[in-house]
């Protein structure tokens, strides 16, 4: 099925619900407030089908003060079909969603000369002229065709409608991550919780589990219906109801549905913005930013105060979940007065020169100029995962492009780079490790443990030209001093871990730490330290708690001197005679449960007879 989205706009009570019923046989203004005022007050939804074609029409508002509803629905628009009155002509709020179809770049525009039985053909050519040099204006409109038409002349409506059919939709890539703005919330008997909204990318499927970025929860789909008719799966660019697992008074208008995992909110945004023409933009001012269905009240903040255009960054007083070219508008005291397009979502800690030279480059699309002005700002790792928000490009396509960059060290695996800078970091720390420990045997996973955010891959390209040079040698995983000569990795470990177990005494450290402090590799200590159990030469205790065969024995001694001595010992008896911590005293006592010349009762042990 092909399906072509198209918004209807135009000056109130210049016909566009009516041009819908007649076209359609419904008419949008159904709910109860919009049928007492006549006006529709929010978006409305209805299509029309002619063989494998869909068109589906979202009636959007005329009224001046409602103007931010007919900006939730622009976000996904095929074409713009505009209503003006043969006789009334072009109005001001005519010229206001003219300027909102420009901002969010609504390239085709249909014109619908609506009552064109009420005017002369001389007012409808000279109506028809002044919509071709209004619309000429905007470099982002296109003017596709002009339409005389009356609800009353059934033959002006085929016309248009056969037109419509015939637009070609737009290219629309499936591959990119599920995203939805809620512009509808409703609940329905017998059924539960209904969201409306367009797909913006990627794909919806029956029993999905999906995220609303506002309240970090997940729900699960229930059924879908695309214009009526319940489908297994909605695309990209279709208008979908989606029934939801989940109360519906935990949803609003504006939340953002989307696959979890992609999206990061923030309040700051960096942004290109401009006024629509005869309105004025000045820094600090006070705004209302809209994108699709999300409203948040903000500032706008000037990158040079004295600018009436240009760079900017959006003071939000609430997150926002946006992507990389997102078109905006904002308005001041209930009017639009300009938007623009988003260029960084994700707010950075970046001095303001480096960031206006990120935004220049990003308006641009110079993504690898972009790329190294991030990866020296992220010198410990700029990850491209984040592409899709940052960029709207692919983690494998963002991955190209880093690989036409100088001096980074690309970990392609986990889609990271890193500055070359960091290396030099990483260096120091494996050459002192080695300096002050010539015994020590390392490998990527225990450097891993202290340089958190280096990943295995850079850590062992550093480990490896190390051997490389002839400072280290490489057996197995493990990395290890080349003057040592031909040393057994395994029995030199275990000699270590039992002299440092046999002098912590009583209360030794857990594995990891030793290993740590021994500056050996975790899997090279836990296999010593199952040989030295094996071997009796270390006793377990407890999880993480090993003491060597003289320890165990001099506390076996001490306990049964307190039992002839006391009678019996419990924890309090123990504390007394020994003070160390309670996990160390159970982890004892346990053990004495295991010998055969002591019993247990209630909680106290004692010596058989």
């Amino acid at each position: 099925m092909r399906n072509i989205i198209i918004g209807t706009a135009g000056h109130v009570d210049h016909g566009k619900t009516s041009l819908i019923e007649a076209m359609t046989g419904y008419n949008g203004d159904e709910l109860k407030e919009e049928k007492e005022r006549g006006i529709t007050i929010d978006l409305s939804f209805t299509n029309m089908k002619k063989g494998d074609t869909n068109v589906a029409f979202i009636d959007v508002p005329g009224h001046e003060k409602l103007v931010k509803n007919m900006i939730s629905g622009a976000f996904g628009f095929d074409a713009s079909l505009f209503a003006i009155d043969a006789n009334e002509g072009v109005m001001p709020q005519t010229v206001e969603h003219l300027e909102v179809l420009n901002i969010l770049k609504v390239k085709n525009i249909i014109v619908a000369l609506t009552k064109c039985d009420l005017a002369d053909p001389e007012t409808i050519e000279k109506r028809k002229n002044e919509i071709r040099d209004l619309i000429a204006k905007y470099k982002n409109l296109h003017l596709l065709e002009i339409f005389e038409t009356s609800i009353y002349d059934k033959q002006s409506i085929e016309k248009l409608k056969d037109y419509l059919f015939n637009l070609p939709p737009r290219n629309i890539t499936h591959s990119k991550f599920f995203r939805y703005y809620i512009d509808r919330v409703f609940s329905l008997k017998g059924i539960g919780t209904v969201v409306t909204g367009t797909v913006l990318s990627g794909k919806v499927k029956l029993k999905d589990k999906i995220y609303i970025n506002e309240t970090k929860t997940l729900t699960t789909v229930k059924n879908l219906q695309v214009h009526g008719e319940d489908v297994e799966v909605a695309y990209t660019h279709q208008r979908v109801a989606i029934n939801l697992n989940i109360n519906h008074k935990e949803l609003k208008k504006g939340y953002l549905l989307s696959t979890k995992g992609y999206l990061r909110g923030f309040k700051l945004i960096d942004v290109f913005v401009k006024p629509v023409e005869g309105k004025e933009l000045f820094h600090n001012m006070e705004v209302l930013f809209i994108s699709g269905a999300k409203r948040i009240p903000g500032k706008l903040l000037m990158f040079n105060p004295e600018d009436k255009k240009g760079y900017a960054t959006v003071k939000l007083e609430e997150k926002a979940f946006l992507v990389f070219e997102d078109p905006f508008v904002i308005l001041h005291n209930g009017r639009v007065i300009g938007g623009g397009e988003v260029l960084n979502p994700i707010s950075d800690p970046i001095k303001k020169k480096k960031k206006l030279a990120l935004l220049k480059a990003l308006n641009k699309k110079d993504f690898k100029t972009a790329f190294e002005i991030l990866v020296q700002n992220h010198k410990r790792g700029f990850g491209l995962l984040q592409s899709y928000q940052r960029f709207n490009l692919t983690p494998a396509e963002a991955l190209e492009i880093a690989k036409q960059l100088d001096n980074v060290f690309i970990d392609e695996e986990n889609y990271n780079i890193f500055s070359m800078d960091v290396k030099k970091e990483i260096e120091k720390v494996i050459k002192d490790t080695y300096e002050k420990n010539r015994f020590a045997f390392l490998s990527p996973a225990s450097l891993k443990l202290r340089l958190k955010w280096a990943s295995n891959e850079l850590i062992q390209s550093v480990l490896d030209e190390f051997v490389k040079e002839g400072y280290l040698i490489k057996e197995d995983n493990i990395y290890k001093r080349k003057d040592l000569g031909e040393v057994d990795v395994t029995k030199s470990v275990e000699h270590r871990l039992y002299q440092l177990l046999d002098n912590s005494g009583l209360t030794p450290e857990a594995p990891y730490n030793i290993y740590e402090k021994l500056n050996i590799d975790r899997k090279v200590g836990d296999n010593a330290m199952k040989k030295l159990t094996t071997s009796k030469k270390v006793v377990r205790l407890a999880h993480n708690l090993f003491v060597t065969d003289k320890n165990i024995n001099i506390a076996l001694k001490k306990m049964r001197e307190i039992m002839e001595k006391e009678g019996y010992i419990d924890i309090k008896k123990f504390k007394e005679h020994m003070p160390m911590s309670r996990k160390y005293i159970v982890a004892y006592l346990d053990y004495l449960d295991q010998l055969g010349d002591v019993e247990k009762r209630d909680n106290k042990r004692y010596l058989k007879n």
